[in-house]
This record gives C-alpha cells, sequence and structure tokens, in this order.
C-alpha cells in the first residue's frame, strides 16, 4: 500500500519498540542507590541498642519529642486600634506561606473581629458550625478560647480588654497553639503583663 503524504512516518530517533541488531544502549542511574533484598519495610527498628545499616545513608525517621511541645512565638506590634488590622496581615502572609485556612484561629481581645461581628448575625450554631468544620480561617473572642478546639496556628490580637482579660487570653492562646502563636498587640503592654 503506498504512503499518502498525511500519514505520519515513524523514524529512527522516534523512542519505542525496535528490533536493533546491536546492543541496546544502557541508562545510568544519576545517583547510586544502595542495593536492598526484598521490599522496603517501615521506619527503622532499633533492636538491642543497633540500628539497621542503612548503605551509609542518615536515617530519615521523625524522632518524637519528649513531652509536650510549646508552640514559636511571635510578636507583631501593633496599638489597640491596630491590632485587628495587623492581625489580618498575619493572616494574610500565613495563607501567602502556604498555610491552609483551616490551620489558623484568630482570638480577639477587645472587639469581636468584623469577620466574627458578621458571621454571629446567622446565629451561634451555625457561627460554632464553622469552627467544627476546619475549613477556613476562624474568628473568636479570647473569652471563647476554651471552646475552640487547637489549630496549628494562633493569632491574638490585642485589641482591647482590661488587663486581667488580656493576661488570660495569652495562656489561652497558647494552648490552642500547636504550632505557633503570633500575638498582635502593644509589646510595652505585654511586657508588663507578662
Amino acid at each position: 500500500m503506498p504512503l499518502i503524504p498525511e500519514e505520519p512516518q515513524i523514524h529512527e530517533s522516534v523512542p519505542g519498540p525496535r528490533n536493533a541488531t546491536g546492543p541496546a544502549p544502557t541508562r545510568q542511574s544519576t545517583r547510586p542507590v544502595p542495593p536492598v533484598p526484598g521490599p522496603r519495610s517501615a521506619p527503622e527498628q532499633v533492636e538491642n541498642g543497633r540500628g539497621r545499616s542503612g548503605g551509609g545513608r542518615a536515617s530519615h525517621t521523625p524522632t518524637p519529642a519528649s513531652g509536650a511541645r510549646t508552640a514559636q512565638i511571635q510578636l507583631v506590634p501593633a496599638t489597640e486600634s491596630t491590632a485587628v488590622a495587623a492581625a489580618d496581615e498575619a493572616v494574610d502572609a500565613l495563607l501567602d506561606e502556604g498555610r491552609a485556612p483551616g490551620d489558623i484561629l484568630v482570638l480577639t481581645t477587645g472587639e469581636h473581629h468584623p469577620w466574627a461581628q458578621h458571621e454571629l448575625t446567622f446565629g451561634e450554631d451555625a457561627y460554632w458550625r464553622q469552627l467544627a468544620e476546619e475549613s477556613d480561617v476562624f474568628c473568636a473572642h479570647a473569652s471563647a478560647a476554651q471552646r475552640a478546639s487547637s489549630r496549628a496556628v494562633v493569632v491574638l490580637a490585642v485589641n482591647g480588654g482590661t488587663d486581667e482579660e488580656v493576661t488570660a487570653a495569652l495562656p489561652g492562646a497558647l494552648g490552642r497553639a500547636r504550632e505557633q502563636l503570633t500575638v498582635c498587640g502593644d509589646p510595652t503592654r505585654l511586657t508588663q503583663l507578662l
């Protein structure tokens, strides 16, 4: 059958199976891989004080922390009137870094965050259901922190409240933060309260 010009032609440079008379070229690995007999097992177990030989490689098995871990604390200087805006900027930065919205809890010590004020207009049940869903950034008053579940990051906006309320809010916020606590407030006031 004659070739029609529209039909594709197979050239020697096209990859795929072919019948070559010479030996096929072998691919070289870009990095050496130590031979391991059989399928890979679970992370390395320590027996009799000795670990398995890993071919000279360091173990990548994480070691569990002894005791409870404390979240890292970051202070963002802000006045009472700018604390909520500073908290919003901190949340935006966390989201830009790749944090999931459900990882972030925002607490306020003075007035409720404007988002919380808006959401509360739909009723308490709908408001707290959003916290349980953990699909978005959740904002609450620090006095309700015990009702909030822990999240990876807590942002505390010190936007008012008495010294006693702020003093109680700090450990409450730290207790809810698994990895990071960002406090937006007046450094002088916070230092005096601690």
